[in-house]
């Protein structure tokens, strides 16, 4: 099994920003942003860009814990209840691999009507099995069947992602 740097912290880092930033160019007239980061690293996501957000962004920005089995996501569920109703929704997780993750996550947030719902993911894979498509992503990878994505994260904090080949 071999491993490569993809991202390291400085570019993670600024792929970061610049999401935010397109996220607030976005969405600059939308009253009310709510970051719904999936556990484990896109919680870490959703925090990062909410911080880069608070500089740019005037509306209020919120954010939520996603919790689910990604292998078999039959319960979902969020860190606190909202009414989406007037807010845009950004769906954020580390990886976009197959588009399995976000396609089941989205389920129960369609139940409660939300004024939009975006993607967003660190670093997306080109192997979509399911038609979800990313409206923010920091890095695109073509990567062969045997190889994954690992997004490395200390303390919180995001120090990149490496390519893994098995």
């Amino acid at each position: 099994m071999s491993e490569r740097y993809i991202l390291n912290e400085v570019a993670s880092e600024k792929k970061l920003q610049r999401m935010a930033m397109e996220i607030a160019e976005q969405n600059f007239n939308v009253p009310e942003l709510t970051l719904i980061g999936i556990r484990e690293n896109g919680i870490y996501i959703a925090d990062a860009i909410a911080g880069y957000l608070s500089s740019r962004y005037n509306g209020k920005v919120t954010v939520l814990q996603l919790t689910m089995d990604k292998k078999k996501p039959s319960a979902i569920t969020l860190s606190a209840t909202n009414d989406f109703a007037e807010s845009t929704i950004i769906l954020i997780d580390d990886v976009a691999n197959s588009g399995r993750t976000m396609l089941y996550a989205l389920q129960p947030l369609l139940a409660s009507y939300p004024a939009k719902i975006q993607t967003l993911a660190l670093v997306e894979r080109m192997h979509k099995q399911f038609p979800i498509a990313l409206d923010y992503r920091g890095l695109c990878v073509s990567t062969a069947a045997n190889e994954y994505i690992v997004v490395n994260v200390q303390e919180g904090k995001i120090m990149g992602a490496t390519l893994h080949t098995q």
